[in-house]
């Protein structure tokens, strides 16, 4: 397996990875890849966000996991740190440490840009407990739950 960093390039890749994190999330729910891989071209050329990609051993280097990472800032946080905004992996190859290598990717790239701390929302609990222990099992403490505001 190798772990890249994506660039504006990757975007359809991004798209595709998010479109298939949604509709599991969602319970079904199809999403059309495209509007999000739009998206996620604008997003990657801006240098607050990052995504890293997970690559199979094959020789073509099929994509087999994605995660997101935005830089953010506050005060609370002692200045910039790294929030994980998406993080998915195909369901064939989970529990094969790729998603803890796509953290481990975020962590580096924290480290060499200073900062303290990663944070992740995890999705609604008890339903997602695994995702939740995925998590704390990377070193993640639960802070409490995110809400959100729609504009």
């Amino acid at each position: 397996m190798q772990i890249r960093e994506i660039a504006e390039e990757d975007a359809a890749l991004a798209g595709e990875m998010i479109a298939a994190l949604l509709q599991e999330l969602t319970g079904g729910e199809v999403f059309d890849p495209a509007p999000l891989a739009k998206t996620a071209a604008e997003l990657l050329r801006s240098e607050d966000v990052t995504g890293f990609a997970a690559l199979d051993g094959s020789e073509a280097g099929a994509p087999i996991g994605l995660v997101m990472l935005n830089q953010c800032a506050a005060i609370y946080a002692g200045g910039r740190f790294g929030e994980v905004t998406e993080l998915y992996v195909l369901p064939e190859y989970r529990s094969q440490g790729v998603a803890a290598r796509l953290i481990e990717a975020c962590a580096a790239l924290g480290r060499t840009r200073g900062w303290q701390r990663l944070e992740v929302g995890a999705p609604d609990q008890p339903a997602w407990q695994r995702t939740l222990a995925f998590y704390q099992h990377q070193g993640f403490q639960e802070t409490g739950p995110r809400l959100r505001l729609l504009l």
